[in-house]
């Protein structure tokens, strides 16, 4: 028996802990042969990962519904369109827990996190130049894990989400429209952070950004922010509620070299108010680079 590898289990543990107990028992006792009776949720994981022959026989369970997995992979930051039958989640999560069959090292050295939880970069080689794409990445892969995580329902440990990752004088425009439209603006670190942490915590957003398909555009100037904008999709617990597309101004600390966010754009699309083409294909952001340079000018 092959069995899993320890990142399969590990991701197997955290997309089932999206079941129900009594669907999770059910597999439990189907992969044992009811041989081993399970008194808890943590004993149930333990057998259907120890006793499973692979990753993709645990996804394949019938009590393992399509819905648990996109749950999953949204959480996960992995981009899948809500229209995705449960073989073709069931072949994303597999490739999420295998990874990049190859990792080329990127030419600068970007890294968004220092230990006070601020956005950090190191320039390239040469002086002066920044790969302002590879820090609108990493600065996703930051940002989006963070505010997630203080979604409730997620039940993952919470990161050091707070005013810390803001400028003082930081803004926040926040517009949606769905049954309702309705636009507001908040000024200052601490009412931007609270107001982005309110999405997850109380509203229970999860925020699943579009990466690597169009949805991520970066511009920077020599003097001025550098500008990422990041396209998406909503949901909360296992339903698509509908797309989002924010737009962040990142400046560079005078000592250091940390990045805070000073402006924040959100603007939410529900499913109602999206068209049906809209609907069927991947976020992505519309705006030019042009216009991406102009925006915080």
């Amino acid at each position: 028996m092959a069995g899993l590898s320890a990142p399969e289990r590990e991701g197997c543990r955290r997309l089932l802990a999206q079941l129900d107990t009594d669907d999770l028992f059910s597999v439990a006792e189907t992969v044992t042969n009811r041989l081993i009776h399970v008194f808890s949720r943590e004993e149930a994981f333990d057998a259907i990962v120890t006793y499973s022959k692979s990753a993709e026989e645990v996804l394949k369970r019938r009590k393992v519904h399509r819905s648990a997995i996109f749950k999953y992979l949204a959480a996960e930051n992995v981009n899948v369109l809500p229209s995705s039958e449960k073989n073709q989640l069931i072949q994303c999560a597999l490739d999420h827990w295998r990874g990049p069959s190859v990792r080329h090292p990127a030419s600068p050295d970007v890294k968004v996190s220092s230990g006070n939880g601020e956005k950090v970069e190191k320039e390239q080689s040469e002086p002066g130049t920044l790969n302002c794409q590879l820090l609108g990445e990493h600065f996703c892969n930051w940002f989006y894990p963070l505010l997630n995580s203080q979604n409730p329902s997620l039940r993952q440990e919470k990161g050091d989400w707070g005013p810390q990752h803001f400028w003082e004088n930081a803004v926040l425009k926040l517009a949606y429209r769905a049954a309702e439209q309705a636009a507001e603006e908040h000024f200052g670190s601490q009412m931007a952070s609270l107001r982005l942490l309110a999405l997850t915590r109380e509203e229970r957003l999860i925020f699943n950004p579009n990466i690597d398909s169009g949805g991520l555009k970066c511009v920077s100037s020599p003097h001025g922010p550098v500008v990422v904008a990041v396209a998406g999709t909503i949901h909360r617990d296992n339903v698509w509620l509908g797309i989002f597309e924010q737009i962040f101004g990142l400046v560079r600390c005078p000592v250091g070299k940390n990045w805070k966010i000073k402006n924040v754009d959100l603007k939410i699309l529900g499913q109602n108010a999206l068209t049906s083409e809209e609907s069927q294909r991947l976020p992505a952001i519309t705006l030019h680079s042009k216009e991406l340079e102009m925006y915080y000018s």
